[in-house]
């Protein structure tokens, strides 16, 4: 044997060594009996779902999915065959008081989305808040999820973030939800659908500012593109080709405010104004003012109600 083979088989065995237990060899607990599995199915790629996952399906009494036709083809690649319930949002409250009655009777129930992570900007957030206040026990065999994937692909800063889901097709609420999240300094991320793509990135341009964005589509498929521009270039691109494929947004926060740009004074004035053209009520109103001019809420709100 070589010096330069004794050494690497001298580090695997180190490695091997100072190995968790638990790593090394680990222990495929069943399922507990009675409770729900919250399954992470794949965003694009049917290989990208875990042996877990599979297992955690296989063990199930049933299955809740939010389609069951995307659900019966996923079932059909595992070569698994369980009931399956129509669970999605127009259905939940009451497909959910009844799947908690089945569970509570002894059976298990995994819950799939027909991507990524169910209860994540889903209809599964309420089934398992229904769980937790009835004492349902709940697990999770965690799988792909589009935010994270998109964001560590973005380019952008990763350390902190806010994820920010669909913006709504309501103007009013779509305007304050943007209005809020003028002033984030975390990274941003959102979903959208192709055909609202364009009116969105116009929207977030205008409230927002240009931006550095990263637009990733089609995640882990065949024509998986990730394309990192800016807000304005983005908007003129989809204005002149018609986008195709789910979006995952990514949006840099907003620069810190540069000290000394504006006076308390200026920033009593800017919740004033904001009160009387929002209706916001005093405390809103110095939030708002606080993002934009560097002082703290607080102080706003002292020097208004004085």
């Amino acid at each position: 044997m070589c010096e330069k083979s004794g050494l690497k088989a001298q580090e695997a065995g180190y490695l091997e060594a100072r190995e968790p237990e638990e790593i090394r060899r680990p222990e495929q607990r069943p399922f507990p009996k009675g409770c729900l599995i919250v399954v992470g199915t794949p965003i694009g790629n049917l290989e990208d779902f875990s042996p877990r996952a599979a297992e955690a399906l296989r063990q199930a009494d049933f299955i809740a999915a939010e389609d069951t036709r995307v659900t019966r083809k996923l079932l059909s690649h595992l070569g698994i065959h369980k009931p399956l319930i129509s669970y999605y949002e127009h259905n939940k409250r009451e497909k959910g008081e009844w799947i908690c009655a089945k569970m509570e009777s002894g059976e298990t129930c995994a819950l799939v989305s027909d991507a990524g992570m169910p209860a994540i900007s889903d209809p599964g957030e309420m089934l398992v808040a229904q769980c937790a206040q009835r004492g349902i026990p709940v697990t999770v065999a965690p799988g792909p999820s589009a935010v994270i994937t998109a964001l560590a692909i973005s380019g952008l800063p990763t350390g902190r973030f806010t994820f920010e889901g669909f913006l709504s097709v309501n103007k009013k609420s779509r305007r304050e939800h943007l209005e809020e999240i003028r002033g984030e300094r975390r990274t941003m991320v959102f979903y959208e659908a192709p055909h609202k793509l364009t009116a969105t990135l116009k929207d977030l341009l205008a409230v927002l500012g240009d931006r550095r964005i990263a637009l990733a589509r089609e995640l882990t498929k065949l024509h998986e593109e990730v394309i990192r521009t800016t807000l304005k270039e983005a908007v003129q691109r989809f204005t002149e080709e018609a986008p195709r494929g789910e979006f995952v947004l990514v949006i840099e926060g907003a620069p810190a405010p540069e000290p000394d740009t504006m006076t308390l004074e200026q920033a009593v004035e800017t919740a004033v104004r904001l009160q009387e053209e929002e209706g916001l009520s005093l405390s809103e109103a110095a939030k708002r003012a606080a993002a934009q001019s560097g002082f703290k809420k607080g102080e706003i709100y002292r020097a208004l109600t004085r």
